[in-house]
């Protein structure tokens, strides 16, 4: 799915590449100030769990709600407020939620309106370790049960720049409930196509996160398994991620839609004894009405 997916980014961002100076080519792209921007996708998805023994998050609800005011705005739950905007380019400061804690918690605000919790083992399968390097420390087989991995909120700043060949978005932001005191980064690079009655949006992205981060949601805490709270000490690292999502409009409130994402995990959360796979994939195929 990564090369197909890349292989479309690099085939659709040569096409035209004056035509993403306008980006609200098809009626309704673009949020009106100072009205509430409503929508409701329905259809058939799936986002893979890489935590042993969770399953993968069924998708088929995908909601939007935003408002944007002069200054002040509202984004899927998301406050911001914007410093400076011009034509160019815009900063703002704004609050957002960590993605890691969905793929422990089903009623994560990434996973919301899916009909019922996964299952889950209460175990969770460690991979094989040289017992002579635990200095004394013995090993159980499986993980006692994980303790909760809290919800919370980032806040920072972004930053926008808007040119010809897309739009690129910075980011840097800290934990504000002091529930890790961890800080994430991102660059991301995105670009919007309008051909007819379809429009193609793309996106790359590159998600720092630091250690704190990283070792609060996969590291191993102690009444877990003991060996592997002393041996698994994460540093911070880098996601990188890839994007598609597909639309064509049926009429001024519906569209159908296609999205997909291959996100590659950072090397150090792959290491984690309770990571079993080196990314996450999803996908959405079905029907969008705006409000």
């Amino acid at each position: 799915m990564y090369r197909l997916l890349l292989i479309l980014t690099i085939v659709i961002a040569g096409i035209k590449p004056a035509q993403a100076e306008d980006t609200c080519q098809i009626d309704g792209d673009c949020i009106v100030v100072g009205q509430w921007d409503v929508s409701l996708a329905l259809g058939w998805g799936n986002k893979t769990n890489p935590v042993s023994t969770y399953k993968d998050i069924p998708i088929y609800v995908i909601p939007s709600v935003a408002y944007y005011g002069e200054s002040w705005f509202f984004d899927n739950f998301n406050f911001g407020y914007t410093l400076v905007e011009q034509e160019s380019f815009t900063i703002n400061i704004a609050s957002s939620y960590s993605d890691e804690r969905a793929f422990f918690y089903r009623w994560d605000p990434s996973n919301i309106f899916l009909p019922q919790a996964s299952s889950f083992d209460e175990t969770v399968e460690l991979p094989a370790a040289d017992l002579t390097e635990s200095r004394g420390i013995s090993q159980p087989e499986v993980l006692n049960e994980l303790e909760t991995r809290h919800f919370t909120v980032y806040g920072g700043v972004e930053f926008f720049w808007y040119g010809k060949l897309g739009i690129l978005r910075l980011t840097a932001a800290h934990d504000l409930l002091n529930v890790h005191n961890g800080q994430e980064a991102s660059a991301s690079w995105s670009y919007s196509l309008a051909l007819d009655k379809f429009r193609f949006d793309l996106s790359l992205e590159a998600d720092w996160k630091s250690s704190q981060v990283i070792a609060y949601y996969y590291g191993i805490r102690s009444t877990e398994n003991l060996y592997w709270n002393t041996q698994y000490q994460p540093g911070s690292g880098w996601n990188k991620a890839i994007e598609l999502t597909t639309r064509y409009s049926l009429s001024q409130r519906w569209d159908l839609l296609l999205a997909a994402r291959y996100t590659r995990l950072a090397d150090e959360i792959i290491d984690s004894p309770i990571i079993n796979e080196n990314y996450s994939r999803s996908y959405f195929i079905g029907a969008a009405y705006r409000f």
